[in-house]
C-alpha cells in the first residue's frame, strides 16, 4: 500500500523511492533494518542472563575449589560435573563431621571412666574352689593310720597366724607351770591294760573306769585269757561302766584281734591300732603317747571344748580339730599338751561353769566372762585336787602324790 503525500494525494513505492534523500533506506530495506535491530534488542536483552548464568558457574566453581580435596586453583571442571562433585563435597564433609561427634562422645565416655568413682570396700579373695576341695580332702579324706596333715591354720577373729601360734604356745606353757605332773588319768601297768582301759573310758569318766578295772584284769589279766572269756560274766563286770553290753563286745574283739593278728602283743603303730576293734584316733594317741612314748593329739570331749574357747580352731570335727591343733605346735609337745588341756578342762575351764576367776590363763583366753569371775566363787567351782577332792587314778604316779594329789577311793568305798 502507498504513502500519501502531503497534498492528499498518494505515492507509488516507486515514486517513493525516488522521492527519498540519498543515504535514507528505502521501505524495503527500512523493514530489514528494523528486524535487525529487533534481533539485536533481543540478544542484548539475552546477554544480561547468560552473564548471569556464566557468574553462577563461576561462583559454583570458586566454591567447589575452596571445598577439602578438590582440584588445585586454576583447573575448571567442567559445568556439567560441578553440581555432582559439589554433592560428594557435601556428603565428605557431613561424614566428617559425624566422625568429629562421634570422636567427641568416645572422649567424653573415657573422660567419665577416668573419673574417680567411690570404690567399694575390698573383697578377700576366697581360695580357688578347686584348692579348697583338695584341701577338704586332705584333712577328712585321710587314711586311717596317717599322721595329723600339716594344715594351713586360718585363725579366727582376725588374729594372724603368728599371733595365734604365739598365743597357743604361752597358754600350753602357763599350763605346764600349773600341772606340772600331769599324767593319764586311767590306771595301768602296760599297754593292753591302757588300751582296755581307754576303750571302757567312752561316755563316762576315767575314776569309773579305774574303779572297774581293778575285778576285770584280776580274772583276765593277758589278751588270750579276755578272748575266751564268757561275754555274760565280762558284761557284769563291766556294767557301772554303763554301755557294758557294747564294750564287753569291743573288748573281748580287740583281745582277740591282738591274739589272732598281733601274737597277743599290742602294736605300736597307728595303722595297726585302728584296725582293733573299739579303737579310734583317739584312742590310739593315748596307747601311742603313753604306753611307747609316741607323740600324738587325744581330741576328747574336753579338748574339743577348750580349744574352741581359746580360739584356736573353728573345727567342730575330732579330725579336723587334731590336724589343726598339731599345725600350731611341734610334734614334741603334742603328748603333754594333751593333758595339760585335758586336765584344766576337768578341774577349772567346765563345760556348764567355767572357773574364769581362777582360771590362770585367763588374760590370754578370749572367752573370758563367760562363766564366774568372782576369785572367791570360782574357787569353789574347782574339782579334784585343785578343790581339795580326790583325784581320778586309784594309783597315781609319785609325781602327782609329791604334789599334794590324792588318789581316788576303790568302787564301794564310802
Amino acid at each position: 500500500m502507498g504513502e500519501q503525500s502531503p497534498d492528499g494525494g498518494r505515492k507509488t513505492a516507486k515514486a517513493t523511492e525516488e522521492a527519498a534523500p540519498a543515504g535514507q533506506p528505502t521501505t524495503g530495506e527500512s523493514a530489514a533494518a528494523k528486524k535487525t535491530a529487533a534481533a539485536k534488542q533481543s540478544a542484548a536483552a539475552k546477554k544480561p542472563t547468560a552473564a548471569k548464568k556464566s557468574a553462577d558457574t563461576k561462583k559454583a566453581a570458586s566454591v567447589v575449589k575452596k571445598a577439602p580435596g578438590k582440584r588445585a586453583p586454576g583447573k575448571k571442571a567442567p559445568a556439567e560435573k560441578a553440581p555432582g562433585k559439589k554433592a560428594a563435597s557435601s556428603k565428605r564433609v557431613g561424614s566428617a563431621a559425624k566422625k568429629a561427634a562421634s570422636s567427641r562422645r568416645v572422649a567424653s565416655a573415657a573422660k567419665e571412666a577416668s573419673a574417680p568413682v567411690k570404690k567399694a570396700p575390698a573383697v578377700k579373695k576366697a581360695p580357688a574352689a578347686k584348692k579348697v576341695t583338695v584341701a577338704t580332702k586332705k584333712a577328712t579324706a585321710r587314711i586311717k593310720g596317717t599322721a595329723p596333715a600339716r594344715t594351713v591354720v586360718h585363725p579366727p577373729g582376725g588374729e594372724s597366724r603368728t599371733a595365734l601360734v604365739r598365743r597357743a604356745r604361752r597358754i600350753n606353757r602357763e599350763l605346764a607351770e600349773v600341772y606340772p605332773y600331769a599324767h593319764p588319768e586311767l590306771d595301768f601297768t602296760n599297754p593292753f591294760q591302757l588300751v582296755v582301759a581307754t576303750v571302757l573310758s567312752a561316755q563316762t569318766t576315767d575314776l569309773r573306769v579305774n574303779q572297774t578295772t581293778p575285778a576285770l584284769f584280776a580274772r583276765y589279766p593277758t589278751p588270750e585269757d579276755l578272748a575266751a572269756a564268757n561275754p555274760e560274766e565280762v558284761e557284769e563286770i563291766l556294767r557301772p561302766c554303763g554301755f557294758f553290753r557294747a564294750k564287753t563286745k569291743s573288748v573281748i574283739g580287740l583281745s582277740k584281734a591282738l591274739v589272732e593278728d598281733f601274737g597277743g602283743e599290742v602294736p605300736g603303730r597307728l595303722e595297726d591300732l585302728v584296725k582293733l576293734p573299739g579303737v579310734g584316733r583317739k584312742t590310739a594317741f593315748v596307747v601311742l603317747g603313753n604306753a611307747f612314748g609316741r607323740p600324738g593329739i587325744t581330741v576328747d570331749t574336753h579338748f574339743q571344748r577348750l580349744v574352741r574357747r581359746w580360739q584356736w580352731t573353728g573345727e567342730t570335727d575330732p579330725d579336723k580339730i587334731e590336724a589343726a591343733i598339731g599345725a600350731l605346735f611341734p610334734k614334741s609337745d603334742w603328748t603333754d599338751l594333751s593333758h595339760h588341756v585335758i586336765w584344766h578342762g576337768r578341774r577349772i575351764c567346765h563345760a556348764r561353769k567355767p572357773a574364769c576367776g581362777a582360771c590362770p590363763v585367763a588374760p590370754l583366753c578370749p572367752a573370758y566372762g563367760e562363766g564366774e569371775t568372782d576369785p572367791e566363787k570360782a574357787k569353789k567351782l574347782l574339782k579334784y585336787e585343785k578343790g581339795g577332792f580326790p583325784g581320778q587314778r586309784l594309783n597315781p604316779p609319785q609325781a602327782y602324790l609329791d604334789a599334794g594329789g590324792k588318789p581316788a577311793p576303790p568302787l564301794g568305798a564310802g
